[in-house]
């Protein structure tokens, strides 16, 4: 990458967090992780409580509130007015577009380096407090912590499409949490919907990546949920914006 492409990257990282609601749901983001850890010590049974699961349950309020950030990291470019000084510094749309993506990914891979740390943190004070795990506490399968980068980026990613297909924050927020809980709901009570839920519903084909072990079909049902959710809003999002009177 040219020096443009990392400064225009360094610049949406930036809007990330110099903004009030960035900066909120960053500090609830962290405060709700440090939370779930405490409840881990506090509850969870002494032969669970193993790095792994520390992980595991640090990943989780991470993954429901950091699609937000990938909403906002959009959509506030719009309720602010300054999309027309974002793309007047850099006329080619797509670039910036570009940008905001690689910028989603570098938050997610960096939320799961803090989820690191956060059970890291879980687990030495179950030791210190006699608690945790007698075996094997600190063990953790690499693949784990692979599939966890991608369980965050595919979530952080369909907010940034979410936030492109609608440009409007209040409503890319509110069908970001509510459609897919909608899906799953519908999909548990409606046996019709049951088999479709299997390949469409990606709170369900989300899960196995918080084990470590995914077998070819959950990869399958996970590709086609993907493309629905994620890759079909983000398209369409980014033609939308391409072709939007700025003015």
């Amino acid at each position: 990458m040219n020096t443009l492409w990392w400064r225009l990257i360094l610049v949406e990282l930036r809007k990330m967090v110099d903004t009030r609601a960035g900066a909120w749901l960053l500090g609830v983001i962290g405060l709700s992780t440090a939370a779930i850890v405490t409840v881990v010590v506090i509850f969870v049974e002494s032969a669970e409580q193993t790095f792994g699961t520390f992980f595991v349950m640090a990943v989780l309020p991470v993954a429901f509130l950091l699609p937000v950030l990938g909403v906002l990291l959009v959509t506030t470019e719009w309720s602010q007015r300054t999309a027309l000084t974002t793309f007047a510094l850099v006329p080619v749309r797509h670039r910036v577009l570009a940008a905001k993506l690689i910028a989603a990914v570098v938050a997610s891979v960096a939320s799961v380096v803090t989820s690191l740390a956060a059970a890291a943190a879980g687990t030495a004070i179950a030791a210190a407090a006699g608690t945790g795990a007698s075996t094997d506490r600190w063990r953790i399968e690499a693949a784990l912590i692979g599939y966890a980068v991608l369980f965050q980026v595919i979530n952080v990613v369909m907010g940034v499409a979410f936030g492109m297909l609608l440009l409007n924050t209040p409503v890319a927020i509110v069908l970001l949490l509510l459609l897919p809980t909608v899906w799953t709901v519908l999909g548990s009570l409606i046996e019709r919907l049951r088999d479709v839920a299997q390949w469409l519903d990606l709170t369900l084909t989300t899960e196995p990546l918080l084990t470590a072990d995914v077998t070819a079909g959950q990869w399958a049902r996970l590709a086609t949920s993907v493309a629905v959710w994620v890759l079909v809003p983000l398209i369409a999002g980014m033609l939308r914006i391409q072709r939007r009177d700025i003015a």
